[in-house]
Formats: C-alpha cells, sequence, structure tokens
C-alpha cells in the first residue's frame, strides 16, 4: 500500500486543490496524473444540490457518450419470441429467458448490461435482490426495459452509461479511457454535463452543481469550473 501512496502523492503535487480548473486543462491533468499500469477509466463526479430521500429529487437515467466508454459492454437480453430473433440480429451477446435465470441464481454474472421486454420483467423480478444491489437490475429509467430490443443494445454497445446519484448526493459517470484523445474525452465530458443539468428536478433549491471534479481510476481528482463548459 505504501508504494501506491508514494505514487498518488506525486500525482497529487501536480493538482491544485484549491482550484476549479477549465474543463480541458482539467482533463489533461486526470491524464497526467495516472499513474496505473493499465488504461484507466476516467470518471466524472458530481456533487449535486439534491434531497435524494425526496421522490421528487431522485436522478437517474442514461446517456450515451458519442466517443463510446473504450470498453466493450456484453448485453444479456431477455426475452420470448421473436424479440430473439431480433436481439441476436443487433448483437446481444447472450438471449433467453429461464435459463438465463436459472444461471443467475446459482452465480454467472458474464456479462455487464441486462435489457428485459417488458413481459419478462415478471420472471426477471425473482432476481431483484440479487440483481438489485450490483446495480443490474433492467429499468424503464435507463431503457433497459423496452420492446425496442434492437435500439437498446445499440446505443449500449455505442457507449451508453448509466447514472444514479446516491445517498449523499453524488453522481458518477465514466468518460472514457486515459488513452482516449484529450477531444473525445471532452466532448464526452460536455455530453455527460449538458444531460446533468437537463435532468435537474424542479424541486431542487439554491446551488445544484456544487462540485464537479474528473478524475483517473487511481488518481487523486481535479476539480472543473463549470462556467468553462460551454452549453448548447
Amino acid at each position: 500500500m505504501a508504494k501506491k501512496g508514494k505514487k498518488y502523492l506525486e500525482a497529487a503535487k501536480l493538482v491544485d486543490n484549491t482550484k476549479a480548473y477549465p474543463v480541458t486543462e482539467a482533463i489533461e491533468l486526470a491524464k497526467k496524473t495516472n499513474f496505473a499500469k493499465f488504461d484507466a477509466t476516467l470518471e466524472v463526479a458530481f456533487r449535486l444540490g439534491v434531497d435524494p430521500k425526496k421522490a421528487d429529487q431522485q436522478i437517474r437515467g442514461a446517456v450515451v457518450l458519442p466517443n463510446g466508454t473504450g470498453k466493450t459492454q456484453r448485453v444479456l437480453v431477455f426475452a420470448k419470441g421473436e424479440k430473439v430473433k431480433e436481439a441476436e440480429a443487433a448483437g446481444a451477446d447472450y438471449v433467453g429467458d429461464a435459463e438465463y435465470i436459472n444461471k443467475i441464481q446459482q452465480g454467472w454474472f458474464d456479462f455487464d448490461v441486462i435489457v428485459a421486454t417488458p413481459d419478462m420483467m415478471g420472471e426477471v423480478g425473482k432476481l431483484g435482490r440479487t440483481l438489485g444491489p450490483k446495480g443490474l437490475m433492467p429499468n424503464p429509467k435507463t431503457g433497459t426495459v423496452t420492446f425496442d430490443v434492437t435500439r437498446a443494445i445499440n446505443e449500449i454497445k455505442a457507449g451508453k452509461v448509466e447514472y444514479r446519484v446516491d445517498k449523499a448526493g453524488n453522481i458518477h459517470v465514466p468518460i472514457g479511457k486515459s488513452s482516449f484523445e484529450n477531444e473525445k474525452l471532452v466532448e464526452n465530458f460536455k455530453t455527460v454535463f449538458e444531460t446533468m443539468l437537463k435532468v435537474k428536478p424542479a424541486a431542487a433549491k439554491g446551488t445544484y452543481m456544487k462540485n464537479v471534479t474528473v478524475t483517473s481510476t487511481m488518481g487523486p481528482g481535479v476539480k472543473v469550473d463549470p462556467s468553462s463548459v460551454a452549453v448548447k
């Protein structure tokens, strides 16, 4: 652990904690302070002025990153009848019903995202206790409970990421890999940032974007100045 600590401290020296950086500079710095030996994921964290305990201030949804995440998502689709063929044609990694429900109950998790047609949710609901804590339960708000399985699969494969506010009012969203060109990371960041503005609950009072930070998997956080983000 000491070794990691030393590298982290060296990286942290490059970041001025008292400063909020323009978005392009923040992303450059997050890449520069990534000391991991692998192609680390860059993530944006928002601290929002919302009260997640109130139903009208819950924030949850999904956004398609224009330049993807750098990770190929394995998609499991719960469907039956004609929708099975449609899901297979759209490039789903696994398609089925009861057999996959049984496999998951036995501890199988070789997938990243689940899409389910609405008529399958009665069966998929039995997996609530297993999938819920892992954040894998399909949800209409994130577009993963739908009869339009082709669109759902295409969006996930293209770089769709889900977001959900936690109990403390924070949201974490990946925006790509440290190997991405800066412009692509900035574009992904702006897409997520604009989405957060659009989903602001009407009931939220006071400052909405309290803090915005970009960080690599193991690196220090770099504060972003929200006013530096040009919003359409």
